[in-house]
């Protein structure tokens, strides 16, 4: 055939059915493709280093002249002869993950127990829902259909911009509303998917791990709420005034600031779990992995007050279901409410123990055991538990009690 001109793919007509090829007569290898709908391309056939037979397309024949696609042409053949295979780089750029199948993959082999977390021990389910929920929320909707070798530093810190000034903030059927972004989101996100691609770069799914580098939005005006002693007072005082709301509630609420457990740590406390006689609840997991916990005698004197529901297996059981209470967050608002107190959440209560304990003089490392971060004495069985963090939690308990219950005065000091 001809060179190939404009004029002469002018006179080209598609057929129905299969594609028309037509070569050109001068540079072998070199043609153009219509299809059945009357789409035009310009191809490349070649036979790698390897000797198998390629087509790389060029492009369209409405884009490039058949003189510009005749150039392109003869420098992908020089690639050629160098070895090089341009349709296998292009189809293997083409394989490379998008953002959004990374994260299914993360989230799919978390949950199957192929991937380990911190310690070497299966990612906790609380952490993956949170990790779902931000690749939901805001991975996916702003760099989702992006592939991961194509990120650099500055789009991961545009991403983290992005979501702190609220740009995926959507309607929310939750508490609190709205999803609204913020400093605090956006650095935690960014962290999650650094995880992530550090997880995939091990397993090779990825060539690297493009969050290496990214520096984290700081949180200027990030502060820890926590109950002052009078505060906790007028918290007692509202405890004991809230005769409408349900018992249980009220004694989670009582156990949670006694103990410093998170909330689903003490809602979701198994009656089994409690040895009562040794002041400790043994969890089988929890985010740091399978522990025992210290608690002091006034935290023991609510367990043990608790009313086991028949069938139910929970010690703050749920009054309409087999499983926990669950509405303690809107009793708490309730209770705040009544007491002129504001900011208070379960975290908070967990914040305030920690505090007080500080307060009464004790170590950060006696507290980290009580609030459960230390990863030895806290883990072993009730019988290897470190007698000191049970006089701990007694004595913390103690002082948190009396302020409940009005009694507040000087801080007692550690032993």
């Amino acid at each position: 055939m001809a060179k190939l001109t404009k004029q002469i793919l002018d006179q080209l007509r598609p057929i129905a059915g299969r594609d028309v090829m037509a070569w050109d007569g001068e540079l072998r290898g070199f043609g153009v493709r219509i299809k059945p709908s009357g789409a035009r391309a310009f191809v490349l056939q070649y036979r790698n280093a390897e000797g198998r037979s390629r087509r790389l397309t060029l492009g369209s024949a409405s884009v490039l002249t058949p003189d510009a696609a005749r150039k392109l042409a003869i420098q992908k053949l020089a690639e050629i002869t160098q070895g090089g295979d341009p349709a296998e780089v292009r189809q293997a750029a083409r394989r490379k993950p998008t953002v959004s199948e990374v994260c299914d993959w993360y989230i799919d082999a978390s949950e199957s127990g192929e991937l380990l977390g911190r310690r070497r021990r299966p990612i906790a389910k609380a952490t993956l829902a949170l990790d779902k929920s931000r690749i939901d929320i805001h991975v996916k909707p702003l760099i989702g259909n992006r592939r991961v070798d194509s990120l650099t530093i500055a789009d991961l810190e545009k991403f983290q911009a992005d979501v702190s000034s609220g740009k995926t903030a959507k309607a929310w059927k939750g508490r609190g509303g709205k999803t609204t972004g913020g400093a605090g989101v956006a650095g935690r996100a960014v962290g999650m998917l650094h995880t992530i691609f550090e997880q995939a770069a091990r397993w090779g799914i990825v060539e690297r791990n493009p969050a290496r580098g990214v520096r984290k939005i700081s949180v200027d005006n990030k502060r820890e709420r926590r109950l002052s002693l009078e505060e906790i007072g007028r918290l007692g005082v509202a405890l004991r005034a809230a005769t409408e709301e349900p018992p249980v509630a009220l004694d989670a609420i009582r156990f949670m600031l006694l103990t410093g457990f998170r909330r689903m740590e003490a809602l979701g406390l198994h009656r089994s779990w409690a040895q009562l006689d040794h002041s400790s609840v043994d969890f089988p997991m929890t985010k740091s992995g399978k522990q025992v916990r210290a608690i002091g005698s006034a935290a023991v004197r609510v367990l043990a007050a608790q009313v086991a529901r028949r069938g139910n297996p929970f010690m703050f059981p749920s009054e309409i279901s087999d499983g926990h209470f669950v509405g303690v967050v809107r009793v708490l608002d309730r209770l705040c409410a009544i007491a002129r107190i504001e900011g208070v959440t379960p975290h908070v209560l967990r914040h305030t123990f920690a505090s007080v304990a500080g307060d009464m003089g004790f170590s950060e490392l006696t507290i980290a055991g009580l609030l459960g971060h230390a990863g030895r004495g806290v883990t072993q069985r009730y019988i290897h538990l470190d007698r000191a963090l049970v006089l701990a939690a007694d004595q913390v308990s103690e002082e948190i009690a009396g302020a409940l219950d009005g009694k507040i005065g000087v801080i007692s000091r550690a032993i």
